[in-house]
């Protein structure tokens, strides 16, 4: 069993990527490696806060981790809010407030399409290796659901008429942008293992 470390205070996003992980690894959260801080997100893409939130973790503890950062990029507002999605209406994590001001901006907008994307870095013996997963969708006029987390109730996969937060997580697996990377990710430690 190889123990890594998922390098965040988000319990949905463990669950997610637990629900996707097979046998033979065993995630830990921050939470359950006793480290208690909020990592910095201070650059302007999904990647460079990846980085910077596993090589936080990995310089603290010298034990095999990875980080996400996740952005909804939406195509009528020049991918907005893409990096700051957790913080689009200036508190961290009010998803209440973020949704409020996502629909008011694309209010009277008939472009609808959008897309999650998720850009996953895995710092491995010291080095690092990123995976990305791409949802494209769009966004509705209306909240619907009441499963998921984040902007799930306002976003549409290409291919459902269900919003995510409509669906189980089994239903939301099957299009799911942190799925796709998770299972780049999840591939290449495979093989990574297989090897050494």
């Amino acid at each position: 069993m190889h123990s890594i470390i998922f390098a965040t205070n988000n319990k949905n996003k463990v669950d997610e990527i637990r629900a996707v992980l097979k046998d033979g690894f065993q995630i830990i959260s921050l939470k359950e490696a006793g480290i208690e801080i909020e990592i910095p997100e201070p650059y302007d893409t999904l990647e460079e806060n990846a980085r910077e939130k596993s090589n936080t973790i990995y310089v603290l503890t010298g034990k095999d981790c990875f980080s996400e950062d996740t952005g909804l990029e939406v195509v009528a507002l020049d991918n907005e809010p893409g990096v700051k999605s957790a913080r689009y209406a200036g508190d961290l994590n009010d998803f209440r407030k973020n949704i409020e001001k996502l629909l008011q901006k694309m209010n009277g907008i008939d472009e609808r399409q959008a897309q999650f994307r998720t850009v996953i870095s895995l710092m491995l013996q010291g080095k690092e290796y990123q995976f990305e997963g791409i949802c494209k969708g769009s966004i509705t006029n209306i909240e619907s659901g009441t499963n998921g987390f984040g902007y799930d109730a306002v976003f549409v996969p290409d291919g459902s008429t269900k919003t995510f937060a409509e669906m189980t997580m089994d239903e939301k697996n099957k299009f799911s942008h942190r799925k796709k990377a998770t299972e780049k990710f999840v591939q290449f430690l495979n093989e990574y293992h297989g090897k050494n």
